[in-house]
């Protein structure tokens, strides 16, 4: 089922302007990067090299988990804490993801993949 964002939220009906609204900002699909090469927990995502402040990564994991890209789930180890999982919906913007690093790869001067971000 499609989540929707609200009327009010959206720029416009253009599927591009859409799913800009869903993950265009500047980190969300660095959250989603960290998610499809295994990062779960909130630490985690806190460790990666771009440095995103606490606030904002829990506003943005709390916008996955809203609009039905992410599942939280209570961490087997510590009750106390979650993990963090793509749904199906978010393992679809493994594409996009894809193609962006692609993108920056062959168009970006000085670009590189990060040890942790090799495909496994």
């Amino acid at each position: 089922m499609i989540q929707k964002i609200e009327l009010q939220d959206r720029r416009s009906p253009c599927p591009v302007a859409c799913t800009l609204d869903l993950i265009g900002d500047r980190w969300t699909l660095l959250v989603i990067r960290d998610l499809v090469f295994g990062k779960q927990r909130f630490d985690q995502f806190l460790a990666s090299p771009e440095g995103i402040a606490t606030n904002i990564l829990s506003q943005r994991l709390r916008w996955l988990a809203d609009h039905g890209l992410v599942e939280r789930t209570q961490d087997p180890d510590d009750g106390r804490k979650v993990i963090y999982s793509l749904t199906s919906k978010g393992k679809a913007l493994r594409k996009i993801l894809a193609a962006v690093a692609d993108f920056g790869m062959k168009n970006v001067a000085e670009t590189q993949v990060g040890k942790d971000y090799q495909t496994p």
